[in-house]
């Protein structure tokens, strides 16, 4: 049974989180399989196309979405630079699926053990 939510995954965030999500059911589009070098922008329209929730590492994202006003369908920046792969995947298991719905359409960014949900505004 597939659940809900759906993500694209990052090239930085790690195959155990997609593994993860996946072994979760939740739809997962991994960059890393499409296209590693796929431009911030065409993958935050491709979020928008599949209604997907974008797991990143990339600061970039936050000035996409503030900066330029880019239409999303949520984000997920997890600021865990040194953490190796089992440290990133029990963030995300430890926030999904309690917050996830705080997540969707917004943006998030996880630092320091702190999740931090910004609400997105449109102008």
């Amino acid at each position: 049974m597939e659940r809900s939510y759906s993500f694209i995954v990052d090239v930085g965030v790690g195959k155990a989180i997609e593994n993860w999500l996946f072994n979760e059911n939740y739809k997962v589009i991994s960059i890393r399989d499409l296209n590693p070098e796929m431009q911030d922008e065409v993958i935050i329209e491709l979020a928008v196309k599949e209604d997907a929730i974008i797991i990143t590492m990339d600061k970039d994202f936050g000035e996409l979405i503030y900066k330029e006003n880019k239409n999303h369908k949520g984000i997920l920046l997890l600021r865990l630079e040194d953490a190796v792969a089992e440290e990133k995947l029990a963030v995300i298991q430890n926030i999904f699926p309690i917050r996830l719905n705080k997540i969707k359409n917004n943006f998030a960014v996880f630092q320091n053990g702190i999740l931090r949900i910004r609400q997105a505004e449109k102008y």
